[in-house]
């Protein structure tokens, strides 16, 4: 006898018995499948979630109780330790990024800025900012590609063009009122593909252009890069350093914006490529005694030629000797890269320090305002500090001759452009405008 066939079961359930003439028949004695088994062919529709709704339980013959367990049921609110967990919870990141990236790049802005504060000569052996932060940005143009390249180049420019041509507008317009008489390679200030001119009076302003002409040329050239690259990705890291020996060795480029422009992107190539190779996971494939032996080596021959050619540049300035400038930071942003992969060094302790954290985020959020601004900032810094001497107890009990104190003015200004000029990097990335990443919204 089967379930259905016992005698008050339904009047026990308060419901009438239900007449299903194909399944009466069956009891749990009978095979569940024919005898020989035959393979049941698969449903040639596809499956399909069925979509619950009031009386879905009724329309099937279900209990009530049952359509009430269908139906979704509100979630209880969170107990105050959760919410107050919740608040402990450290900012938000921003979705894909490393931290250690993060901090590479805020530690390197930091660099540049104490760099054109002291003018140390050694800082770029310390910390070759530009080779770090040209090796960062290829990792995010080679992860970018995964899209249509049109799309990803554009989408570069409208994040770069809209914070230079507001800098500029400003550098432009007091280079002007300065008496200065632009030709036609003004066009360079709307995309810099090569110098923007400028006065000898703002030279200390416009001279750091260089980096976002250098940037742009690589982004236009990346889609072709990297498929060269991907051909064989080892071989052609290697010869990325070709160039930079040919113009060193073999042929001098002209004093003149080309000549500029193949030197930096010469310069910086392998950086670059690298990127490519850190995006793609070649560092992590590499044996360590060679990339160990390698990069030294390029460390090595790097610092040696540098110290033995300074009298043709007047110091061992890595900014003034390109071919070291090349080995070094290929050798120094290798390793970085390699202990990366290798390691899996990923600074995700970072946000255990909320302060810290958000520093990088900014710095990181904020990288073209920073960079564009911060030699503006130190300019500004003097005749501020030139109007402090006129207070005697500022003249007394501050350090006002100390590059020092100009250092940490140049910082206090550099953070006023963050917050009066830092929303343009949001509306160019189309984000809602904010003083702070995380903070309230501002009015442009």
């Amino acid at each position: 006898m089967s379930w259905e066939q016992q005698p008050g079961y339904w009047q026990e359930q308060g419901h009438q018995q239900p007449q299903y003439p194909q399944y009466q028949q069956q009891s749990y004695t009978q095979p569940a499948y024919p005898q020989p088994y035959e393979p049941v062919p698969p449903d040639p529709q596809p499956y399909e979630q069925p979509t619950y709704h009031q009386g879905y339980g009724q329309e099937y013959g279900c209990p009530a109780h049952a359509q009430q367990e269908l139906e979704p049921q509100p979630l209880a609110p969170a107990p105050p330790a959760a919410a107050e967990a919740e608040e402990e919870k450290p900012p938000p990141r921003l979705p894909g990024r490393d931290r250690y990236f993060d901090t590479l790049r805020a530690v390197a802005l930091i660099r540049v800025v104490s760099y054109h504060t002291f003018g140390w000569a050694w800082a770029g052996m310390v910390f070759p900012s530009m080779g770090i932060m040209f090796a960062l940005a290829g990792t995010l143009m080679a992860k970018s590609l995964e899209r249509p390249a049109p799309k990803v180049v554009r989408g570069r420019l409208r994040r770069l063009l809209p914070p230079f041509w507001f800098w500029g507008f400003f550098v432009v317009l007091a280079m002007l009122i300065q008496g200065w008489m632009p030709g036609w390679q003004i066009v360079y200030w709307i995309v810099p593909l090569g110098d923007p001119p400028g006065s000898a009076w703002a030279e200390q302003a416009w001279e750091i252009l260089w980096y976002l002409r250098t940037y742009l040329w690589f982004v236009l050239l990346s889609p072709l890069l990297l498929k060269i690259f991907r051909l064989a990705p080892v071989a052609v890291l290697l010869l990325s350093l070709a160039p930079i020996l040919v113009l060193h060795f073999l042929w001098e480029p002209p004093d003149d914006r080309l000549g500029s422009a193949l030197t930096d992107l010469a310069t910086f190539l392998f950086c670059w490529i690298l990127g490519f190779a850190h995006r793609d996971g070649v560092p992590a494939r590499l044996r360590p005694f060679a990339v160990a032996v390698l990069s030294l080596a390029a460390i090595g021959f790097a610092g040696w030629y540098a110290l033995t050619h300074q009298a043709e540049t007047g110091s061992y300035d890595l900014d003034d000797i390109p071919l070291a400038q090349a080995l070094w930071s290929a050798g120094y942003v290798t390793l970085l890269m390699w202990a990366k992969s290798y390691f899996g060094i990923d600074f995700a302790w970072l946000t255990r320090f909320r302060r810290t954290d958000r520093i990088v985020t900014i710095f990181n959020s904020r990288a073209v305002t920073i960079y564009l601004w911060h030699e503006i900032a130190l300019i500004l810094a003097v005749p501020l500090i030139d109007q402090l001497w006129n207070v005697p107890a500022f003249e007394t009990y501050l350090p006002l001759e100390s590059q020092w104190f100009m250092f940490g003015v140049g910082w206090i200004l550099i953070a006023v452009f963050v917050l009066l000029c830092g929303w343009v990097e949001d509306v160019a990335g189309k984000k809602k405008p904010t003083l702070l990443p995380g903070g309230r919204p501002a009015s442009p």
